[in-house]
């Protein structure tokens, strides 16, 4: 018996696993590759993201600033109260305005900065036309001050404060070479502007109207604002919020936990992930024909955007919230029934809880979605001008407003450049509730989230 020897390996293998060998080093410049292009996607879009919020910055952040004029305004007896009785319902806008710019007139003349040759009707023009509505609120708001006099700050108009707002990123919208071909606008204007802003009558404010006024007509950008379309979306929301969420969590907990598994609920379930990419503006078709038309909504009402853009948020909420039910282990519900019990009881006990944090989540990012939703709105009429409020009462729902989304459109169909601005304000606006409400989704899943 003879013993049997081990044959060594074959010595013609290439080379070590230590070292590379020339298909390695191919691998490896691939995947070094990939990780570049990567890197560079990457790059681009956040570069592409900090150009897009730059350029909202700079144009927008200058709308909550506005030019304002401080005076003092007497308040004549003979002029606003020549009865004496105390009512001032005779006292309109024309009445107003002219004691505003006498007083103007008067307190550049008080300074000696008046330019040679300028007159009294292109200093006048230099207050809004919006002043004397604000000033005439005051008057009558304010009747015991009649007799008197009153420091009051009003509104520059468009012009003025455009020449007043730029820098080095954003430019002037209005200087002394545009001031000559403009028919709104002089270049003595602009000299008297400049000699007010050194003696502090003309200076630059934060604009709380921007945020709180109405929208205002096409030769007064000075006072556009946010405040009807502020109202009109969070109406819309308290429709979204009070209709979507309890339908759409009821749907969803109906085909995750107790529908019969067949071809019809799998045809549910097909035609709900439909819903979720049909575009928009084929929801507004949707409202138009039915809510309006059909059934006779008022037109340009919270109530019908928020039906609108309740039928459009259902289906991102149902996604939502049947993903959250099936997050939920098997084990949760077996544990359930096996201690007794009822399958509603295991599904409203200890599957909901379990689900609630995806469930609000879904439902805050379905509501942010439907916040910026433009095109279903403009074709239920909201995109008409509404100068008034709506009610502060159940009565608001049914009265004429706006969205801003909505009233960003409106501002950039406007010619005025000043209306830019205010667009780009509007946007901030916009994304500063897009971003809290994403925020608050975000504490509301890791506040209730349970690990297991």
């Amino acid at each position: 018996m003879t013993d049997a020897t081990a044959t060594p390996a074959s010595s013609d293998v290439s080379g070590s696993l230590l070292s590379e060998d020339q298909r390695t080093r191919r691998r490896n410049r691939a995947e070094r590759r990939f990780q570049i292009y990567g890197l560079t996607a990457i790059g681009i879009a956040v570069a592409a993201l900090l150009a897009l919020v730059a350029s909202i910055l700079i144009n927008g952040l200058s709308s909550f600033q506005q030019t304002f004029i401080t005076i003092d305004v007497p308040l004549p007896v003979e002029t606003l109260d020549s009865d004496g009785d105390g009512q001032l319902d005779r006292v309109t806008t024309f009445t107003i305005k002219p004691l505003l710019e006498q007083a103007f007139i008067a307190r550049v003349d008080e300074l000696g900065v008046r330019p040679e040759g300028m007159s009294d009707g292109d200093i006048g023009a230099m207050i809004s036309g919006e002043a004397p509505a604000t000033f005439l609120d005051f008057v009558r708001n304010n009747p015991d001050r009649i007799g008197d006099s009153a420091e009051f700050r009003i509104l520059a108009n468009g012009r003025i404060d455009g020449y007043l707002k730029g820098g080095f990123l954003k430019p002037q919208r209005v200087t002394m070479e545009s001031a000559e071909r403009d028919a709104n606008v002089t270049p003595d204007q602009l000299r008297l502007t400049d000699a007010l802003v050194e003696q502090g009558v003309v200076a630059k404010q934060f604009n709380w109207g921007f945020i709180t006024a109405p929208d205002a007509s096409e030769n007064r950008p000075e006072a556009a604002g946010l405040g009807v379309a502020i109202i009109g979306s969070l109406y819309m929301m308290i429709v979204v919020l009070v209709l979507a969420l309890p339908i759409g969590v009821a749907a969803s907990i109906y085909l995750e936990e107790f529908a019969p598994k067949n071809w019809f609920t799998d045809l549910i379930e097909v035609n709900i992930s439909n819903l979720a990419a049909v575009p928009s503006i084929v929801y507004g078709i949707l409202g138009l024909a039915i809510f309006i038309n059909f059934a006779g909504l008022p037109q340009s009402s919270p109530l019908v955007g928020g039906l609108v853009l309740t039928l459009m948020t259902l289906p991102t909420i149902i996604i939502a919230t049947r993903a959250s039910l099936k997050s939920v282990p098997p084990s949760i519900r077996d544990a359930a029934l096996g201690v007794g019990a009822s399958k509603m009881q295991t599904v409203f006990h200890h599957v909901l809880p379990l689900a609630a944090p995806g469930i609000l989540t879904g439902t805050i990012i379905g509501l942010a979605q439907a916040l910026g939703e433009t095109a279903p709105l403009l074709l239920i009429g909201m995109v008409a001008f509404v100068r008034d409020y709506p009610d502060l009462g159940l009565d608001g729902f049914t009265d004429p407003a706006t969205a801003l989304p909505v009233q960003v459109y409106n501002f950039t169909q406007r010619a005025d450049p000043a209306f830019v601005e205010r667009a780009s304000g509007a946007i901030i606006t916009l994304l500063v509730f897009l971003l809290l409400m994403n925020a608050l989704a975000i504490f509301l899943r890791r506040r209730f989230e349970r690990r297991w």
